[in-house]
């Protein structure tokens, strides 16, 4: 899960053997991690999530629909079924693509990267200050990712992605969205609309705000339309989207608004029917 000149680790290999075709890369070996059965394992201490980097798509879709949610509805829209079989969170992650379907729900969920050294050790590094250019990470050469860590969902958390299909597709764009009734926080995550996976922390404060003042957190009670279509609004001006083959950077502002204004509309039913139980 980290791409060097001299060794190159392979887990799933869906980016990996791109990159090889092209001859972008041409290591002088291949480790092959498939083996290596504690990056495959996930456990929960807690209420603290530890999902190990070699975690299969397929999985991530299998084991955790409830504790992280729109971790799993994103894997559910990546490449096709061979793709999620073989496909890691590890690989996603280590590819540090601003398109990376995984990302945004990290983003949104405050995850953290379990990084792996023979001499340095364990560190850890919030998800949001994980990503430093395209498809470049503060992962250094000696390191691996071994794990994520996240906090299993405290409430509703919804993912959507823009794409010329539902999936088999790199997205135009994407949008996750979690609450935490909680703590009373809001987080969010952008993919494809930037150099890297971003954030909207004013769409988030505000929507805190206005969840406050509807009096949402306790009763699970809807929102105005008026604050639904602020919070799209603010979402999408976080963005810092370029045009491309893919799309316009007009057109994923305006495809960012759509889904942020549609997840949020989820979420809150999703809230309401917690409420309500």
């Amino acid at each position: 899960m980290r791409r060097d000149h001299a060794c190159m680790p392979l887990a799933g290999g869906t980016d990996v053997m791109v990159e090889l075709n092209f001859d972008r890369h041409r290591p002088e070996a291949i480790l092959d991690l498939t083996r290596v059965a504690e990056l495959r394992e996930s456990a929960r201490i807690g209420d603290v999530l530890r999902i190990g980097a070699g975690t299969t798509y397929v999985q991530l879709m299998r084991d955790h629909a409830e504790s992280f949610p729109s971790l799993a509805l994103a894997a559910r829209t990546v490449g096709s079924p061979q793709i999620r079989n073989r496909g890691t969170i590890g690989g996603n992650l280590g590819a540090a693509s601003p398109a990376g379907d995984c990302h945004p729900a990290l983003l949104a969920a405050g995850a953290e990267i379990e990084l792996r050294s023979v001499d340095a050790g364990t560190r850890r590094v919030p998800a949001a200050e994980f990503f430093i250019g395209p498809k470049r990470s503060v992962l250094r050469a000696d390191e691996l990712i071994t794990a994520v860590h996240v906090r299993t969902a405290p409430g509703p958390q919804q993912f959507a992605k823009v794409g010329t299909r539902n999936a088999m597709v790199i997205a135009v764009c994407s949008f996750a969205i979690a609450l935490d009734p909680d703590s009373r926080r809001v987080g969010t995550g952008i993919g494809s609309a930037g150099p890297t996976p971003l954030q909207a922390p004013e769409a988030e404060r505000f929507l805190e705000s206005a969840l406050a003042e509807a009096g949402a957190w306790e009763d699970g009670g809807g929102l105005p339309d008026a604050a639904v279509v602020r919070f799209g609004e603010l979402a999408a001006a976080a963005a810092t989207p370029i045009d491309d083959v893919r799309g316009s950077a007009a057109y994923r502002r305006h495809a960012l608004d759509v889904l942020a204004q549609r997840t949020l509309r989820w979420s809150l039913a999703g809230l309401e029917r917690s409420r309500a139980a």
